[in-house]
């Protein structure tokens, strides 16, 4: 077993401060109080107040100019892919927007690992999808179909392809366990993702298409079940 992690009052403030940042409470470029104020107000220590705004800086969602204070940062203009797992655990609507572009971006994965994919490359997504259908549980059939959708993404020979995936499934990570209906069945789940490996590995870009396509909205469209 696990041990449960504690929540310190860093965590607290920081939750707190970002909940505040994302509903809009403390809108982008207004600064916040005076440390002092604000730490008096949240009844912690100045030095808890610190930690608590770098790990909201690190995070893009802060940045302090000396002399001047910590103001919140636009970060719907500034932010990155990798503000995404904090927007979905913020708000499960954002999910939606995710998959969107996971079927956009997987579409266009697939035809190309179909026209770039290596033997190698063909060996590795056979083998993976072998993985999918001998997995013993539903967390496990999860993490091997998207080892599947990773190597789809390096057998395209693209790295930011590589790097797009990773961001996509680290988006519904905070999430993960709610999304496992595709993957309840090893051998459903199996057959779903077949056609995908079979056209990419027969370099068939058309039908890699199609299949990820079909793929991708009836996984969709089960894993929103789920959220529901």
């Amino acid at each position: 077993m696990e041990a449960l992690p504690r929540e310190t009052i860093v965590d607290v403030l920081e939750n707190r401060l970002r909940e505040d940042i994302l509903n809009g409470s403390r809108p982008p470029g207004s600064y916040l109080p005076p440390e002092r104020q604000l730490a008096d107000g949240y009844g912690v220590t100045r030095t808890t107040l610190k930690h608590a705004f770098g790990r909201l800086m690190q995070a893009g969602l802060l940045e302090t100019r000396h002399g001047v204070g910590t103001r919140v940062r636009d970060f719907a203009r500034l932010g990155g892919a990798d503000l995404l797992p904090m927007l979905v655990r913020h708000d499960a609507r954002w999910i939606h927007e995710v998959f969107e572009v996971r079927r956009s971006v997987g579409v266009l994965i697939a035809e190309r690992a179909a026209e770039r994919a290596t033997d190698g490359r063909r060996r590795e997504l056979r083998a993976l999808l072998d993985a999918v259908r001998d997995a013993e549980s539903p967390d496990a059939v999860q993490l091997a179909d998207v080892e599947v959708h990773r190597a789809l993404a390096r057998a395209t020979g693209n790295r930011v392809y590589v790097l797009l995936t990773n961001t996509l499934f680290n988006a519904y990570l905070p999430v993960r366990v709610a999304l496992r209906g595709p993957f309840t069945d090893a051998v459903a789940a199996h057959g779903r993702l077949a056609p995908v490996v079979e056209a990419v590995t027969a370099a068939d870009t058309a039908r890699a298409r199609a299949s990820a396509d079909a793929y991708l909205r009836e996984t969709e469209q089960i894993m929103l079940e789920g959220l529901s």
